[in-house]
């Protein structure tokens, strides 16, 4: 008999809820050292979290200070102190150099008809001392709070603020609109309406580009300063017209400015989760204007960092074009030699050795081939952006973190010779990020598939002893019960080995409920990741581990073209979308079921984006695998997403195409994207899909998954398609996530029979 496993309603929310409280750490901040009566060092630790309010439906940020006691080589002692409190209507906030101010950018409710306005307000350790309208001041639009192009930077002198906002544009009115000046608009002289504030006829509807998915809001950006003792602020000129600026820090000595540009010529792309847009380093002198060019301009950059002694630049580099997301190059910038140098090189292939048998991650048995990897070998860079802080404290080194393979580990580089060490391979299995590091006090998040995330601290060992590193937990998160976990490495078989780029393998995490009634043989969920350029690292996630809770086994791929494998890994993919990656998620399917104990008769699939694009591809060449599945605003048909997506050159690329902006598909390349897509198998479905749909997707809009919606109901497959309004590509909405989880469990356990 199959075991029932059919929670009702009440305990699918009561389960949501309860794991849905776990807080996300997102930030850290450490305050400057003070010196006890008895000669001991201590500094205050202040911490932002996030965490879902399902009863408001809004994510609701909170704030946790601890105190560390340190003597500069360890911790002594770390604790809290006090209790949790909402920060509410802040957008942006940065402590100055010397930890004695810091700065807020606040939202503030329009009153009646008003508009939201924004404050720049500055705080001393006692009181606010400054509260300047940005809104009633008008010298710009809306101020960035994203960390695409956003930044709030004191000067090293503490007296000015730097930030990203919006131009102001020209007020504009149709041809035959006409009303009375506005109030304080009339010249004082002439009475008549000021020149500048004239509105401009029939520009009221003119189309402005913008830079895409999340980023709707944004299209042109521009630098200003607040000087904070005249309460004035200055639109810093003498930046490129062809540029979009953002990412910007003082120049050494505050003579001027530092800043990523963009180049949006001849139309903008999608920059969100876009490591491959073409930009570069620049330099603007505030006392002439002049702009210079630091990097070199065929490339991407960004995520530029200044060393603690005002020398150094550091900066990640990818190629322009080609994949979204590469294995990226650490390139630093002498600022007194003027020399560009590259610190770290991609990483074709991490380096491996020789197998030796044991456990991989929470006691499930890897399937591993007969070499293994070396511990601590470098992967490669692969992360959106460098810590905002991760220089250490000799100006040399610097921290970051990126993905290993399934997992995420914490590396220190040494700038100078380009060696790395890990200072995770010793500790926990799972996903270690760098929050910050200051005078040496590293601060970083861990957490595992079972375990949310905690806060972690420890003190950088001086060079050449890192290894040596101690990690004290501050905050802890209990493990998530009934929740076991491993990572299984596989091999493709010789025939599906990629012809240029042999020898690759890939892994997966298999989580499997511990307990329950389908605790000895559970059904499984494969979920691909999307990207298709990224990866599953082994830390906390919501949804796989609600489902694991439920009663599934939950299969996460990292499929060939994943990132933390090496750029060859990357580059085995683009024009092969649709067989390689497919064939990689069936053959771990069957290796799983084979390897484990799995109910093979309930086998289901959860994919988003590229994952839903896999798994379309899924159910229509393997119909007899899957029984039940669900698709998250899925890629159907590449021909036709093309015209509409946000990113036209995805589609060329992962189709292996060369994309030119001036140049149009030829019916060959249409035929070749389609050919690639899910929509070439969908005769063959025969698994129930339900699909959900963000209304205001950019990135791979509604349309696609309506298109297949419409071709599922005409060929009688069991179909329904959820609409989310307000949400955009990753349906992280409040209530839109927990309305999906709530729709996603219902529809599994119904069509799997649970």
């Amino acid at each position: 008999r199959v075991p029932q496993v059919q929670p009702r309603v009440e305990e699918l929310s009561e389960l949501y809820r309860e794991l849905s409280q776990h807080p996300g750490l997102s930030s850290a901040c450490l305050g400057p050292d003070l010196t006890t009566q008895y000669g001991g060092k201590y500094c205050s630790l202040y911490t932002e979290w996030s965490q879902r309010d399902l009863a408001r439906a809004e994510n609701i940020k909170f704030c946790r200070q601890y105190l560390i006691f340190h003597d500069g080589a360890s911790i002594v002692y770390s604790g809290p102190a006090g209790t949790c409190s909402e920060i509410k209507d802040e957008l942006l906030s940065r402590e100055s150099p010397s930890g004695t101010l810091k700065a807020v950018l606040r939202k503030v409710p329009g009153k009646e008809k008003e508009k939201e306005k924004q404050f720049l307000e500055v705080w001393d350790q006692n009181r606010k001392v400054k509260s300047i309208d940005l809104t009633a001041l008008d010298k710009h639009g809306s101020v960035y709070d994203d960390d695409q192009f956003g930044c709030l930077a004191w000067s090293h002198s503490e007296t000015h603020l730097l930030y990203v906002a919006e131009k102001k544009r020209p007020k504009a009115e149709s041809f035959f609109e006409s009303k009375a000046p506005e109030l304080g608009t009339s010249d004082e002289d002439t009475g008549h309406p000021k020149k500048e504030d004239a509105p401009i006829k029939g520009e009221k509807f003119v189309y402005h580009e913008d830079w895409g998915e999340t980023l709707s809001t944004r299209s042109v950006p521009v630098l200003c300063i607040l000087d904070i003792e005249g309460n004035s602020i200055s639109v810093l000129e003498g930046i490129p017209e062809h540029l979009s600026p953002g990412q910007a820090f003082w120049s050494p000595e505050d003579t001027g400015v530092v800043f990523v540009g963009w180049w949006h010529e001849p139309f903008r792309l999608g920059l969100r989760h876009c490591t491959n847009r073409r930009s570069a380093l620049f330099y603007v002198d505030l006392t002439g204007g002049r702009c210079e060019l630091l990097s070199e301009d065929t490339r991407a950059v960004w995520s530029p960092r200044l060393s603690p002694d005002s020398c150094r630049i550091v900066y990640l580099e990818n190629n322009v074009l080609g994949p979204h997301q590469q294995c990226s190059r650490l390139r630093m910038y002498d600022w007194y030699t003027k020399h560009t140098s590259t610190v770290l090189e991609a990483v074709p292939r991490q380096a491996w050795g020789e197998y030796s048998s044991g456990s991989v991650g929470g006691g499930l048995r890897g399937v591993l081939s007969a070499t293994t990897l070396i511990t601590g070998a470098f992967p490669g860079i692969y992360c959106g952006a460098l810590p905002g802080m991760c220089w250490a404290a000799d100006s040399r080194r610097i921290l970051l973190d990126t993905a290993q393979r399934s997992q995420q580990d914490v590396f220190v580089v040494d700038t100078a010779t380009g060696t790395t060490t890990s200072l995770t391979a010793d500790a926990p299995q799972g996903s270690w990020s760098v929050l910050t590091i200051d005078r040496d006090l590293l601060v970083a998040r861990f957490s595992t598939p079972s375990c949310p995330p905690m806060l972690k601290v420890a003190v950088l060992p001086a060079a050449g002893h890192e290894a040596q590193t101690q990690w004290i937990c501050l905050q802890d998160a209990p493990p998530v019960p009934g929740i076991t976990w491993g990572i299984h490495t596989l091999q493709p078989p010789p025939e599906q080995e990629h012809p240029q780029y042999g020898g690759l393998d890939f892994d997966a995490i298999l989580m499997r409920p511990s307990e329950g009634p389908t605790a000895q043989k559970p059904p499984l969920v494969v979920m691909p990741h999307g990207g298709p350029h990224s990866v599953f690292t082994a830390g906390w996630m919501l949804y796989p581990a609600a489902l694991c809770r439920v009663g599934f086994a939950v299969l996460l791929v990292n499929y060939r073209g994943s990132l933390g494998f090496g750029q060859d890994n990357v580059a085995s993919l683009p024009g092969n979308v649709g067989t390689q990656d497919v064939r990689d998620v069936q053959l771990c399917v069957e290796r799983v079921l084979q390897e484990e104990t799995l109910d093979a008769s309930r086998v289901a699939l959860v994919g988003g984006s590229h994952g839903g694009f896999l798994a379309c591809h899924l159910i229509g060449q393997f119909p007899d695998t899957y029984h039940a599945c669900v698709v998250r605003n899925p890629v159907v048909n590449i021909a036709s997403m093309v015209a509409t997506t946000d990113i036209p050159d995805w589609c060329l690329t992962e189709t292996g195409l060369p994309y030119k902006p001036d140049a149009l598909p030829d019916p060959a390349q249409w035929t070749e994207m389609l050919h690639k897509s899910p929509m070439r198998y969908v005769d063959q479905v025969r698994a129930p899909v339900l699909l959900m749909l963000g209304e205001d997707d950019r990135r791979v809009p509604p349309k696609q998954g309506l298109e297949y919606y419409r071709a599922l109901k005409a060929r009688g497959v069991p179909t329904r398609l959820l609409w989310y309004p307000g949400n955009n590509h990753a349906l992280a909405g409040v209530e839109a996530e927990a309305d999906g989880f709530m729709n996603m469990a219902l529809w599994l356990l119904k069509h799997l029979q649970c």
